[in-house]
């Protein structure tokens, strides 16, 4: 079950979207946990039944990697406008850490290249167990979400407390290029797979 903390743990789009939005609200990533689990759930249940294999599919693959680069460089520029026109609570795209924690998890092509591979390996083994474990690994891997996001959020909200507007704008501006940087990747990934296609 603590090979789930690989996901949970690994830097990307929804870290960098809980920073700037814990500099906010130190429950904002708590929010997140629930809208990533929104996608999350139905996911593993469809693994669960075996359907693992649509993850897999170039077409699906290709398109989410477009799709999801494209949404990624519209928040980074979200973030660079507020940082420029020195209002951190204007981007909409952010007012709602619940609708950001599933857009973002429902658009990122890494997230599903996990789960249908490590995941859904783990999912396999838990398979042991039959019903019950499957909900334990459920339970656990949201869990570890859930603590690592509010972790996130809580640490950056008490940064921002005390470092002040210097502090978001920093922040903002690092998750702006960060997500210019995985916004990018996505898009030639799935660019290259829709021309193998």
């Amino acid at each position: 079950m603590f090979l789930s903390l690989s996901g949970v743990m690994a830097p990307g789009p929804i870290t960098a979207v809980t920073v700037a939005h814990g500099s906010k609200s130190p429950h904002a990533g708590a929010w997140i946990a629930v809208g990533h689990g929104i996608v999350e759930f139905p996911l593993m249940i469809l693994i669960f039944l075996g359907f693992e294999y649509l993850l897999k599919s170039n077409e699906i693959r290709g398109a989410i990697g477009l799709v999801g680069g494209l949404f990624l460089l519209f928040i980074a520029y979200g973030m660079f406008r507020s940082v420029k026109n020195a209002d951190l609570g204007s981007m909409s795209t952010f007012r709602s850490p619940v609708a950001s924690g599933v857009i973002l998890s429902a658009t990122s092509p890494y997230f599903l290249i996990w789960w249908a591979t490590v995941g859904a390996s783990l999912i396999i083994a838990s398979e042991e167990f039959g019903l019950i474990g499957f909900v334990a690994l459920v339970a656990f891997h949201w869990t570890c979400d859930l603590v690592w996001f509010y972790f996130l959020s809580a640490l950056s909200f008490r940064s921002a407390k005390f470092f002040g507007d210097k502090f978001q704008r920093v922040v903002f501006a690092v998750c702006g290029v960060f997500l210019i940087l995985m916004g990018g990747m996505f898009i030639i990934d799935g660019a290259k797979i829709m021309t193998w296609l």
